[in-house]
């Protein structure tokens, strides 16, 4: 469900987004709410890029020091498709 806000601009401001609306088809209210799901989707898209790059970086730097061997239940040692073959 959608939930109202109120926002205050200066005239000039409201002047220039409602003419931006208006070229665009939509009200002012449609603007600013387009405008601002734009933003937190390009935030939460670039954060998700970030965390994507850093958790590749350090895969191997996590993998050793807190890898699958460290799950409880898991034989000791480093786990390879190798020794899982064999068993």
């Amino acid at each position: 469900m959608a939930k109202q806000t109120n926002i205050r601009l200066d005239e000039d401001v409201k002047a220039a987004a409602e003419a931006r609306a208006k070229r665009r088809g939509l009200s002012l209210q449609g603007y600013v709410a387009d405008l601002i799901e734009q933003d937190v989707n390009e935030s939460r898209t670039a954060f998700m890029a970030g965390a994507a790059a850093f958790l590749a970086s350090y895969t191997e730097l996590f993998e050793a020091e807190v890898g699958e061997d460290r799950y409880p239940g898991l034989a000791e040692g480093p786990a390879n498709s190798a020794s899982r073959d064999a068993a």
